[in-house]
């Protein structure tokens, strides 16, 4: 029986996911990407030999960044000038961005900000949870986007089902292990790199892409996760724990 969602601090807490293919791919399947697509490791954003590896284009990247001083003071800083609350909605909306208000759901709702927006959203089963959330949520405003996600009975047992997979035994929310790591999700949406994340103030333009470059090309990469990177290059620090998956074509077996 999967473990399940508890309630901490008057909160809906759902259990820790591992940065793996296979749960998210177990995942994405739960709540309705269509099978022609799947995650892939990425073993290198730099190696032509690994990067071949992955089918292109790549359509959204999903990365856990280590939750850095470097990295914080960069996301304060960024964030302090923008409303609390999120304005963004309607057909106009560059992306469609949720707040994350789900205890450590952060995995999810980075798929959800990946498989949503860029070329992924065509490529929902009819139907299916995904497609439903995305033409419910496009109108809807920041709280009442994340009350959707919070009230879904859907997304949780989805979620819990697949959090025993992979290769590690995952931590505990106080366990050793669990040392701050945030999931973030980079996608393509109107010729943009877009950093998606729930627990920021919005969507985040990192910059434009041409229209031969997607999610895991030098550029995007430079824009993307290896400017956390060299942030805390800069800082003098060492905690490069970045682990990243790669949403493209599935390969025929």
């Amino acid at each position: 029986m999967p473990p399940q969602a508890e309630i901490i601090n008057g909160i809906k807490t759902f259990t820790i996911l591992e940065n793996n293919p296979a749960v998210f791919n177990a995942l994405s399947a739960k709540l309705g990407l269509s099978p022609d697509l799947e995650w892939h490791d990425v073993y290198s954003l730099t190696e032509p030999s690994l990067l071949s590896l992955i089918p292109r284009p790549v359509l959204a990247l999903l990365v856990i960044m280590p939750f850095t001083p470097a990295w914080n003071a960069d996301r304060l800083a960024e964030d302090k000038d923008k409303p609390l609350i999120y304005p963004g909605k309607g057909p106009q909306e560059p992306v469609l961005w949720f707040q994350q208000t789900i205890g450590e759901a952060c995995g999810s709702i980075g798929l959800i900000h990946c498989l949503l927006n860029g070329p992924s959203k065509f490529h929902l089963v009819s139907g299916s949870w995904l497609a439903r959330i995305k033409d419910e949520a496009v109108d809807l405003g920041m709280e009442e986007r994340s009350k959707l996600l919070y009230d879904s009975q859907d997304l949780e047992v989805a979620h819990q089902s697949v959090a025993e997979m992979g290769d590690s035994r995952m931590p505990s929310v106080e366990g050793e292990g669990h040392e701050g790591q945030h999931f973030v999700a980079f996608v393509k949406e109107g010729g943009k790199l877009w950093e998606l994340e729930g627990n920021r103030r919005g969507p985040l333009d990192r910059g434009s892409l041409g229209e031969d470059e997607d999610v895991l090309c030098p550029r995007a990469i430079e824009l993307g996760i290896g400017r956390v990177i060299e942030l805390e290059k800069a800082s003098g620090g060492g905690d490069l724990r970045f682990s990243c998956i790669a949403l493209a074509k599935k390969v025929k077996e």
